[in-house]
């Protein structure tokens, strides 16, 4: 096991959606925050990374446990564990406590380290990783299968400027953003995730067009991002009825 890293903070009311919850995509957003202030006390910030390796971390995967979503104004608690890596995945744990203690989200990402100038995937050096502590272990942690869409209801999004990042590809809670906006406000204000399979395929151009495609089965809905004829993005989401009093 890793270093344990911790920050608490409220949730700010830019945050927070018409029930009062904080949207998933920027509970993302709120603990790549975190694992990026670890990175930095412990010397290995993405600037060091692109300085002296020129590389960048990207995530393949997010696995997200959803007990309830924190509201606006909730002070949580965040924290973070470099967990364990092999030659090409790292796997970093985050788990959200609310002021009781008790953790309401539990989210593991799966990053792998990226050349910024030729966007391919490079293996795990060792030495990089030496700060956090995590263990190497050849065990891989494997997402579960995508089915295909079979009556799939579709929305066309632009990719904005304001959707990419410092390393000009689409911010990885956006493609969250697109996957929950699909469903439409009238399921949105009824339904919160219980549990989140993201694995992300192919990075998004910017400027182009995207398409959010998903089909619903019962509470299980199932999702695809694509452009330009490929897949971007695939997503199982198991919802949960929206409680008044969580």
């Amino acid at each position: 096991m890793g270093l344990t890293y911790q920050m608490k903070m409220k949730i700010p009311f830019d945050m927070a959606d018409m029930n009062g919850h904080i949207k998933l995509p920027d509970v993302i957003l709120l603990s790549l925050q975190v694992s990026g202030m670890q990175s930095i006390e412990l010397g290995v910030s993405d600037k060091d990374m692109l300085e002296q390796y020129n590389l960048v971390w990207i995530i393949t995967d997010y696995d997200i446990d959803v007990t309830r979503l924190p509201r606006f104004a909730e002070e949580i608690t965040i924290e973070t564990e470099a967990l364990t890596y092999n030659r090409l995945f790292c796997y970093r744990r985050f788990t959200i406590f609310d002021e009781a203690g008790e953790a309401i989200i539990q989210m593991m990402a799966t990053f792998v380290l990226m050349d910024r100038d030729s966007r391919k995937v490079r293996a795990v050096d060792p030495e990089i990783v030496a700060p956090y502590q995590s263990d190497f272990s050849k065990k891989l942690l494997r997402g579960p299968k995508y089915p295909d869409l079979e009556n799939p209801v579709s929305k066309d999004y632009h990719v904005r400027f304001y959707d990419l990042d410092m390393n000009g590809h689409v911010n990885n809670s956006k493609y969250l953003d697109w996957i929950f906006e699909v469903m439409g406000a009238d399921f949105l204000t009824k339904h919160i995730p219980k549990k989140v399979h993201l694995k992300y395929v192919k990075e998004v151009r910017p400027g182009g067009m995207i398409a959010s495609s998903y089909d619903l089965e019962g509470l299980q809905s199932n999702h695809r991002i694509s452009s330009d004829g490929e897949v971007n993005a695939q997503a199982l989401v198991t919802w949960q009825e929206f409680n008044q009093e969580s």
